[in-house]
């Protein structure tokens, strides 16, 4: 793990390997260790992987909220402008496939193709405005504790809880690690986001949308939704996977992006980002 100082706060990240960069941006509540198996893998691949923290998460520094994606987008860009990577492929699930979309929204010219998992594009509703300021409201006055344990079986297929008990344990630990004033600020700004659709057709890079079939949050008719909407996207759904399809079928994820990104950046020539 690594730290920079950026935008007023330090990022902590990991980064390795070596070749055209893969960002990938973790969930709420969740932290960079949620993309170990694709850090892994695409770091040994002959990809730059870099995964950082989100502010508020993680080894990153806690700031009053609220935080809103425009932010996090900014953090992102500045971090890579320290690294040194100018262009790069970006990816993101739940919450960090809406900062995806903010960034594409805000620097398109950066990136390369996109990998959009378990994610939704719409604005939030009324009612999930008034969700994610009660929720963000008994965060800080409870902890992360009891909200961990009581959205476990939402996170991840309940069968899967059963069969990937050291997958499940990691997610427990991941959200209950997790700053109660960070999940808060986020949950804050993130009821305040824009609404994404209409960007979905402008996307003109190679897009990868997935999600697992039994997401609670974001079901597969909203992946098909971006799928459809985004010109030459490629849709893939995850069988048996929940909210988390990059740990609950991590083979099946990885040969996915994998697939993906050897159709569209493995070519000659097809590497002249970093």
């Amino acid at each position: 793990m690594s730290t920079l100082p950026i935008n007023g706060i330090t990022v902590g990240f990991d980064d390795a390997g070596s070749g055209p960069a893969l960002v990938l941006v973790h969930g709420h509540p969740f932290d960079r260790s949620m993309w170990r198996p694709q850090f892994e893998r695409f770091a040994g691949a002959g990809w730059r992987a870099i995964a950082p923290d989100l502010r508020g998460y993680g080894d990153s520094t806690v700031t009053p909220g609220p935080t809103t994606l425009a932010t996090f987008a900014d953090d992102i860009a500045t971090l890579l402008d320290q690294l040194g990577v100018t262009e790069f492929v970006l990816g993101g699930l739940s919450m960090g496939g809406q900062i995806v979309l903010e960034c594409y929204r805000r620097f398109p010219h950066r990136i390369r193709g996109l990998l959009l998992a378990a994610t939704s594009p719409h604005a939030e509703t009324a009612e999930g405005r008034r969700h994610r300021h009660e929720l963000a409201a008994r965060l800080l006055r409870e902890g992360l504790g009891p909200y961990a344990r009581e959205v476990l079986p939402k996170m991840m297929a309940p069968e899967n809880i059963r069969a990937l008990p050291s997958t499940a344990r990691h997610v427990l630990r991941m959200m209950t690690a997790t700053s109660p004033e960070g999940a808060a600020a986020a949950l804050r700004g993130r009821a305040e986001r824009p609404d994404y659709v209409e960007l979905l057709a402008r996307i003109a890079v190679p897009t990868l949308v997935a999600v697992g079939s039994d997401d609670a949050f974001t079901p597969v008719d909203i992946a098909r939704l971006m799928h459809e909407r985004i010109p030459g996207s490629l849709l893939t759904v995850l069988d048996g996977a929940g909210h988390l399809p990059n740990l609950e079928r991590e083979v099946a994820f990885n040969d996915a992006l994998q697939k993906f990104l050897e159709i569209n950046f493995s070519r000659p020539g097809d590497h002249p980002f970093g």
